[in-house]
């Protein structure tokens, strides 16, 4: 069938992407098994578990890595051959496809220093900066460091003990998703595949089952994994020409995981210890790259405060795929943080130029926040769809203006004048 209108090549281009990136499955590809943990305990957490390319060549990929390679350069070719090589959709799709083709590489790599390469090119390192302003991510993260430590949750409220079962967790999940969802097929299971207590997919939020969780937990579970997560893959579903906005490559990963912590903190469902869970993942990722190994990652979190399951589940997230003698780690967990601040300075970019309508468009699918702008052009030109299902607060986008708004001015306040004025206060009274 010939070629015709430029939706319908758009169109064709997309199904490609949707079928070609099917086997590509990262965390699946990189995943420990129990034997692992059971290793570390059984040595007291004194011996390095041995976790190499042999141990990762036993976790077939299910296809073939360089035919799959060669399948994607076909289609850089023919988005050149069929959209021009100029045209702005056709150079999104050619770099989604390059993603997509180191993704490869990065699992043809694992267990070796080659698959930190692969990782901090895809996702980021903690020593990146912001756009061209002089601060790192790991800056942001050892500045919440120090203000998360200083908090004590006890004095900021009500305290939410993790005594429900993952079973209710569910339950309680699949309640409010048929409120939020309709009669969309959106619900949570039980899982016991998972590293994280939850992780999200398509139209699944899988829960594990070994986990309890609190009532705040399952709130924020709601709006991280059901809002974010399951709504922008409902949303990306829904696109009757870009499917390919349905996939997530790692270029979607900050955006996604920053636009979920947004959604905690606007819903002021997140608390200290949360913020604090995912601010240590930059500082224990930053370790890592510097030559901790495993172990000495283990032993952070521990001296941290964390359980030593917690300190477990948190350090493997880390050297799965990589090298648990250090210096090559899975970099994924920046994008919390990393997501964050690139999510928030644009939502007050476009209300300061008067643009507000382009915030929504953070829901339309799985997508970076820099392709915005095009794909709003898009959307009027009929080929993007909007977001179909959003949360109140992005319906309704007054409150988030006037937020917005009132942060653009506290950016030109000097913050270090206005803490020493009140610690003068405080050191006085208190």
């Amino acid at each position: 069938m010939p070629w015709t209108t430029y939706k319908e090549k758009i169109a064709r281009l997309s199904h490609r992407i949707v079928e070609l990136q099917k086997p590509i499955r990262v965390l699946d590809s990189i995943k420990w098994d129990h034997s692992i943990e059971t290793a570390l305990r059984k040595s007291s957490f004194k011996e390095l578990p041995s976790v190499g390319p042999e141990y990762y060549e036993r976790n077939q990929l299910g296809f073939d890595p360089q035919a799959r390679l060669a399948d994607w350069r076909d289609l850089v070719e023919e988005i050149d051959r069929v959209l021009g090589p100029e045209d702005d959709i056709g150079r999104l799709l050619k770099t989604i496809s390059d993603q997509y083709m180191d993704c490869i590489r990065l699992l043809l790599a694992r267990g070796t220093p080659d698959f930190w390469r692969y990782s901090s090119k895809l996702y980021g390192s903690p020593k990146d900066k912001f756009f061209d302003d002089k601060n790192t991510i790991l800056s942001l993260g050892q500045l919440l460091y120090k203000i998360l430590g200083g908090l004590d949750n006890e004095s900021l409220g009500a305290e939410y003990p993790r005594v429900i079962e993952a079973e209710e967790v569910v339950r309680a999940l699949n309640e409010r998703f048929e409120n939020y969802f309709g009669d969309q097929a959106v619900r949570a299971k039980i899982s016991d595949g998972i590293v994280a207590e939850a992780s999200a997919g398509g139209d699944i939020v899988k829960i594990r089952h070994s986990s309890k969780f609190s009532e705040r937990d399952i709130d924020i579970l709601e709006v991280h994994e059901g809002w974010v997560h399951l709504g922008t893959s409902q949303n990306g579903q829904r696109q009757h020409i870009a499917k390919w906005l349905g996939k997530g490559p790692p270029r979607v990963a900050s955006t996604q995981e920053g636009l979920a912590v947004i959604m905690e903190i606007f819903t002021f469902r997140s608390y200290p210890r949360r913020a604090r869970h995912i601010n240590d993942r930059i500082l224990a990722i930053d370790k890592a790259e510097d030559g901790a190994n495993l172990l000495e990652v283990i032993e952070f979190y521990r001296t941290e405060g964390y359980s030593e399951d917690e300190s477990i589940h948190n350090a493997t997230r880390i050297f799965r795929g990589g090298v648990v003698e250090g210096g090559a780690p899975f970099t994924k967990d920046i994008s919390y943080c990393k997501g964050f601040v690139e999510n928030y300075n644009f939502m007050r970019a476009a209300i300061r130029a008067g643009r507000p309508h382009l915030v929504p468009f953070l829901f339309a699918g799985k997508l970076n926040v820099e392709d915005i702008p095009l794909l709003y052009q898009k959307h009027k030109e009929g080929i993007i769809d909007g977001p179909s299902f959003l949360p109140p607060q992005f319906r309704d986008l007054n409150g988030i203006s006037v937020w917005m708004s009132f942060s653009s001015f506290l950016n030109l306040v000097d913050l270090n004048t206005i803490q020493a004025h009140y610690n003068k206060l405080f050191e006085t009274y208190l």
